[in-house]
């Protein structure tokens, strides 16, 4: 199995070393003294506990990166907020969509 998952490296001030993160596995983390032992330290774990998944019957999570995103999400805002983003797309001439999206995109 081909392995998509989605990695980074970061800086920890509190243990005051790099540390490897998975996003599709939050609870796993690795850490190191230089960045590159870091993400191969993840990946390895990730690795075994992938294998110990698939192992014991369970299905590993899908990666982020191999998922269909259909570009669409619904998010619930007061009434008052929708008010004044339909008015500010008015006044801007632009559908509400385009606003939010280029709000998000800043």
């Amino acid at each position: 199995m081909k392995n998509h998952y989605t990695y980074r490296v970061t800086w920890s001030a509190e243990d005051n070393e790099h540390l490897g993160l998975c996003a599709e596995f939050p609870s796993l983390s690795w850490l190191a003294q230089e960045p590159l032992d870091a993400l191969v330290g993840i990946q390895k774990v990730v690795e075994g506990v992938v294998a110990d998944m698939i192992a014991s019957g369970e299905k590993p999570p899908q990666a982020l990166a191999d998922r269909n995103y259909s570009g669409e999400f619904k998010v619930r805002i007061p009434p008052s907020q929708h008010r004044r983003l339909v008015l500010e797309a008015a006044e801007q001439r632009v559908s509400l969509n385009r606003l939010v999206s280029a709000r998000l995109a800043a």
